[in-house]
């Protein structure tokens, strides 16, 4: 399946497109993107970084840490939804995070979005959106995650 996206006219559009899906395109997870985030947030586990003791592990190689996989979110999803008339998006926040298999490092990943609410406040409207994160060949996913985007209309 190649990528598709959801486009709507405007923030008020978003309301019909509760129900709609897109998905994105496939992104490799390579080991250095791995040990930066690790330099980054000083978790340096042998299972993301030690390639050798990996290897004799419960996943046979090293592993992406699940947060790393969540901070990709915005990259992975960013082609998924197409608002028009909008002044500024911002990131809401998240309503629930599983992480559910682990990237094995090398392995490709790729989003896939489902509008499941939108709610009009005094800024703009509020996007619901559950997004899965999807492990070439795997059975289940790495992780789903309920976003929340605020949506800001032009005035």
């Amino acid at each position: 399946m190649s990528a598709s996206t959801i486009r709507v006219d405007s923030p008020a559009a978003l309301a019909g497109a509760v129900g709609e899906k897109a998905t994105g395109e496939w992104f490799t997870i390579e080991q250095d993107r791995v040990d930066a985030f690790a330099d980054a947030t000083e978790d340096h586990q042998w299972i993301h970084l030690d390639a050798e003791r990996a290897a004799s592990g419960p996943f046979g190689a090293t592993i992406a840490h699940g947060f790393l996989t969540l901070s990709l979110l915005p990259h992975l999803a960013a082609s998924l939804v197409e608002v028009g008339k909008v002044a500024m998006a911002m990131n809401y926040g998240m309503d629930k995070v599983r992480f559910l298999n682990p990237v094995v490092t090398g392995s490709r990943v790729r989003a896939t979005t489902e509008i499941t609410g939108a709610e009009t406040t005094g800024l703009g409207v509020r996007l619901a959106t559950t997004v899965t994160v999807e492990i070439e060949g795997a059975p289940k996913p790495a992780l789903v995650a309920v976003t929340l985007t605020l949506y800001v209309p032009e005035a």
